[in-house]
């Protein structure tokens, strides 16, 4: 008979075996269904008229705790139509939760994915992805993943609509893509050792193809989700145009290292109230599952991603003009009131008041979405007791991305069938 060992080794075997035919299969299944549903290969017809609606009153409503002294007088009208490019890895999901609720609550219209929580990401933004799409009809509100395609995007819009993303700083960028992704980029697969991400900054050119499934995760994917070659090398004339027609099209650029900061011109770009800007962090990691890079990595880290730093740096820059402009002492005063108003929420809503770990959250309603055989995204659980009035907001503010879409009518099948099959990658 076998020995032991040779049993087990005969087990482990088929056991891998199995793993490998189940990858292979729900990946099949997986790209067949995807041919199927993707709807980007549907010619978009052209728009003769700019699609037009009405303009659509603003909810207002008053919270007992609502920003205290006197209102400010506003002669502008709040602004409904609206475009942010939802960046990968920059804060943008609270971003996103922010715009859901101000939609929802002023009952605007969505331009949603279909079948997925993204627009077909990373092929280029086409308007027939939007869910039960209709040439000609205007919407108020495009918020979700996408790879930016101006034209595209503006067949769905009013002409005054206001265009936003936000950027971050390249090397957390590469750090936070490299963790989350780094599974589902094969590139990545041949690097030993557990400090992967170092090991791949020390030569990236050994791990990196330009063509490579998935790629663009790990190099300048900021510029890419601009809709752009993210393999340009930075003193292309290329990068310095596009950095124009950016600073030509989105008329703000939000910095996630200043967050309270960018919110802040956003509401006086959009004559918004400081209310309609409440948030928790959303989609934050645990901190011991962050690399702490040292100046060294950092450095490397910022000469791989050369274009995204480029764009960052002109972009940190404008953002600073724009605060200087705003006013420093007003942006104190304004920031130190959204802090005292997010806590004032922090306490009404959150039980523990903190972030918790997945496996501590209660409801599994309210558990975020995973990077593949980890659980390192945070969430939170509700209180149990909270005053009516505030209990949709609490829950709607405390919102995983996936299920808010699911609340707003999105059938995400196909996010649902890639959930399973990261399971089985996961085993």
């Amino acid at each position: 008979g076998l020995s032991d060992t040779e049993n087990m080794s005969q087990h482990q075997h088929k056991s891998a075996t199995q793993r490998v035919t189940l990858v292979i299969f729900f990946t099949c299944v997986t790209m067949v269904l995807y041919s199927f549903s993707t709807p980007y290969l549907q010619a978009s017809p052209r728009r003769a008229v700019p699609c037009t609606h009405q303009t659509i009153p603003i909810q207002k409503r008053e919270f007992p705790h609502a920003s205290k002294g006197p209102r400010e007088v506003k002669s502008c009208k709040p602004k409904v139509d609206l475009m942010f490019l939802k960046t990968h890895k920059t804060a943008s999901s609270t971003i996103l939760n922010i715009l859901l609720r101000f939609g929802q609550r002023n009952h605007l219209k969505f331009a949603l994915p279909n079948s997925r929580n993204d627009f077909f990401y990373p092929s280029r933004f086409v308007r027939t992805q939007v869910k039960d799409y209709v040439p000609g009809v205007c919407y108020n509100i495009i918020c979700n993943h996408m790879r930016f395609n101006a034209e595209e995007v503006e067949a769905l819009l009013p002409n005054d609509a206001f265009f936003f993303t936000i950027l971050r700083e390249p090397a957390m960028v590469f750090e936070s893509s490299f963790h989350y992704f780094k599974k589902l980029v094969p590139l990545t697969w041949m690097i030993r050792g557990e400090d992967k991400l170092t090991v791949f900054l020390s030569d990236p050119n050994r791990y990196f193809t330009t063509d490579g499934f998935n790629a663009f995760y790990l190099k300048n994917v900021q510029f890419f989700d601009l809709g752009y070659d993210n393999n340009l090398n930075p003193e292309d004339p290329i990068v310095e145009q596009a950095i124009h027609a950016i600073s030509d099209r989105f008329q703000l650029i939000l910095i996630a290292e200043y967050f309270e900061e960018s919110l802040i011109l956003l509401k006086d770009a959009l004559c918004w109230e400081t209310d309609d800007l409440l948030f928790f962090k959303l989609n934050a990691r645990r901190s011991t599952s962050v690399a702490q890079l040292t100046p060294e990595l950092r450095a490397k880290a910022h000469e791989w991603n050369s274009v995204d730093w480029k764009l960052y740096r002109h972009f940190n820059a404008t953002f600073w003009a724009r605060v200087d402009t705003y006013g420093r002492k007003r942006m104190e005063r304004d920031v130190k009131e959204l802090r005292r108003r997010n806590m004032e929420m922090s306490t009404i809503c959150i039980d523990g008041g903190m972030a918790v770990e997945e496996r501590d959250i209660r409801d599994e309603s309210m558990k975020p979405w995973q990077p593949v055989g980890e659980n390192s995204i945070l969430g939170y659980n509700l209180r149990t007791n909270i005053d009516q009035q505030y209990s949709e907001l609490c829950r709607k503010m405390l919102m995983p991305e996936i299920q808010y879409l699911t609340e707003l009518g999105v059938n995400l099948w196909l996010t649902q069938l890639w959930s399973w099959f990261k399971y089985f990658l996961a085993l």
